[in-house]
């Protein structure tokens, strides 16, 4: 049995579960007694612009009480997002948000609410979700509230995929059972206007929920411009996939940002050309299977039927064991068994009879999955959750101490939103690995390719960016340990002055060092993109994060920087929040207008972008090396680019993840 088909039959399992899920994007009163607000229209603009993606919302709604309400309204973090303007408008008053210490911006907000006065809030609650709290909206008055959002997008093996989240996470954690009512449903329409414009070539464009109503495109230049209207409204996400045209480069491309007198600031994103060969060797599997309470019914059901179909596709000289955890883990099959038809059929019967119970014990189960691995095979440790760790060890500093020490691969793929992403970027980070979202709304096969040829194939090993000729400061993510067929690594960092740079990569293929160089520009002023500079100070966050998940830096210290940097570039954190005022309450409190002068910035240069060609910030261009990293096609599927147009559509609502973990074998 290869892998495809593993991951092909247990992907079935979230195919079949049946589960009714709330809409985000959610207004809920925070007085009991009251009516939810009603949804007007939602409506959402994306922009996908070389490397990364703005998100502006605008939804209005009306307050149907006969009183003054306060209204919660709440959508799913999306990954990597810095949430960087919000907009009020309450009749003719207009309110603009301002990031501020979380603790003084509910102070002020308190104040406001009690004296009657017009003010919202915006926070961050961890990995769940984006609130906002919006006081004193008068009866049957109608507000409009906006929002911004940045987001760095990679391209996989030739795909990128872009996700709007909207189905809550259904996880035990999920903020959505804290509201004793609410409403998610639009009396008017929901659209999504998408504005792609890429450098490079686009072979074609997907979207599996949505219709569309208006589409222009010149997808040979790389440009689209679509309007979708989704159907159900707020009930789920809404996916966006476009793939570029098979046989692109490899290649080296570097955004910049810099004001002539001030730092500057540069995304780089690299595409190794590396034909990275499959890996032949003999296989384990290992199923790590969430039978916890919160599995009851159709879900244990459709995990049941799914594994069981899983293991009876199998190759007599596989092997495969069965792991189940709730409260604690046991292993069903007491160690590794051929997967000989006798066996399969004995453990079929005792999947069969598995049900649900406990809480959700994730530590427990990993840690038994990687007991007894064997060196001389390659082992898949296959999870299924649909939950987040809640029982036993919980802390990311102990997850990681898990992976730390064994060259495996993992692959995580977290399913549904509300998902715990900074434990799973802990783990793979830890281990080397690579993880990516899989949203109810995805072509679900699609994923899987993608996977698949990671999981079969070579990896770099210990690879390194440095960068000579400029000063470069404050990089992220500068190394990692693997980079998987087909994976980006992408790259923030910062410089005084501009000039003349060699970009060099060593890594390892195999065994054999090897090393690429080329040479680019960085420029003294380019004003294209001011919305790097907050690109940047997220990525900063996440990786401090996940230094203190691994135990690498104190808290206190992650904080301190988390909030420095939220004030300074304009971002709601775990530690900042964005008072919404009008201009005289500003005022009145001695707010500084930073995101006021941000804002001018980024839609200045926006609308100059708009306005010109597509720009390429290919730097290699004119880079030619006998050693291919330029000049070899990307990697792809089977020979040849996905073409998500042909992808089958797979509805899931379950939260998933997959841990693909490896042999310590040098040539993975």
């Amino acid at each position: 049995m290869n892998m495809k088909q593993v991951i092909l039959s247990l992907f079935g399992i979230i195919t079949l579960t049946a589960v009714t899920a709330q809409g985000a994007g959610t207004l809920t009163p925070a007085s009991t007694g009251q009516l939810p607000a009603d949804i007007l229209s939602h409506d959402v603009r994306v922009t996908i612009n070389n490397g990364f993606a703005r998100t502006e919302v605008t939804q209005q709604f009306k307050n149907p009480n006969d009183a003054v309400m306060e209204a919660m309204y709440s959508f799913p973090v999306p990954q990597s997002a810095s949430l960087s303007e919000c907009q009020v408008l309450t009749g003719e008053t207009v309110l603009n948000g301002e990031v501020v210490a979380k603790d003084k911006a509910h102070q002020i907000y308190e104040e406001e609410k009690n004296a009657g006065g017009n003010a919202a809030v915006a926070d961050k609650n961890g990995y769940q979700n984006f609130s906002f709290s919006i006081a004193n909206i008068q009866p049957q008055d109608t507000v409009q509230i906006t929002f911004v959002y940045y987001q760095p997008l990679s391209v996989d093996t030739n795909v990128c995929r872009y996700v709007y989240p909207l189905q809550e996470g259904n996880t035990d954690d999920s903020a959505a059972e804290a509201f004793w009512t609410r409403n998610d449903k639009p009396t008017g329409q929901t659209t999504v206007h998408v504005e792609l414009r890429s450098a490079w070539p686009v072979a074609g464009i997907r979207a599996p929920y949505g219709t569309v109503t208006t589409q222009t495109a010149d997808l040979p230049n790389g440009e689209a411009d679509l309007v979708y209207e989704l159907p159900e409204g707020l009930a789920k996400d809404f996916v966006f996939y476009y793939n570029l045209e098979e046989n692109l480069p490899g290649r080296l491309e570097v955004i910049p940002y810099k004001q002539a007198d001030k730092t500057g600031t540069f995304m780089m994103v690299l595409t190794p050309g590396v034909d990275l060969q499959p890996i032949t060797n003999g296989s384990d599997y290992i199923f790590v299977l969430d039978v916890s309470g919160s599995m009851t019914g159709d879900k244990i059901d459709a995990l049941v039927d799914g594994v069981t179909k899983t293991i009876r596709k199998m190759n007599p000289q596989d092997r495969f064991r069965v792991i189940l955890f709730e409260s604690s883990a046991h292993d069903l099959t007491h160690g590794y068994l051929n997967a000989t038809p006798e066996n399969v059929e004995t453990a079929a019967k005792a999947i069969s009879g598995i049900h649900a119970c406990g809480s959700t014990n994730l530590f427990d189960g990993l840690t038994m999955a990687l007991s007894k691995l064997d060196a001389d095979r390659v082992s898949s440790i296959i999870l299924v959750t649909d939950g987040v760790a809640n029982t036993g060890e919980v802390a990311p500093k102990r997850f990681a101490s898990l992976f730390k020490d064994k060259d495996i691969r993992v692959f995580g793929f977290l399913m549904g939103n509300s998902a715990n992403w900074p434990l799973m970027r802990t783990i793979c980070d830890a281990s080397g690995g690579f993880y990516d979202a899989v949203s109810n709304s995805d072509d679900i096969i699609g994923k899987i390719l993608l996977a698949k040829s990671k999981i079969t194939s070579e990896a770099m090993h210990d690879v390194q960016l440095s960068i000579s000729g400029v000063q470069t400061k404050d990089l992220t993510k500068n190394c990692v340990k693997k980079l998987f067929r087909g994976q980006q690594l992408v790259l923030f960092g910062r410089y005084d002055k501009g000039g003349r740079a060699t970009v060099t990569m060593k890594t390892k293929i195999s065994g054999e060092t090897k090393t690429y160089s080329c040479e680019l520009e960085l420029p003294q002023e380019d004003l294209d993109n001011p919305e790097l500079e907050r690109l940047w100070a997220l990525a900063q966050i996440e990786m401090h994060e996940d230094m203190v998940n691994q135990g690498m830096e104190e808290a206190k210290e992650q904080q301190d920087l988390t909030r420095s940097l939220g004030i300074a570039y304009q971002l709601v954190t775990d530690e900042t929040s964005m008072i919404v005022l009008d201009d005289s309450a500003h005022a009145k409190h001695g707010i500084e207008r930073r995101n006021q002068e941000r804002v001018k910035a980024e839609r200045k240069a926006q609308s100059a972008k708009l306005a010109a060609p597509v720009k390429s910030y290919r730097a290699d261009a004119n880079n030619r090396h006998d050693n291919g990293m330029f000049t070899v096609r990307a990697p792809s599927i089977g020979g040849g680019a996905m073409d998500p147009i042909a992808l089958l559509i797979f509805g899931c609502t379950a939260f998933v993840t997959l841990c693909i973990s490896g042999s310590k074998r040098d040539d993975k």
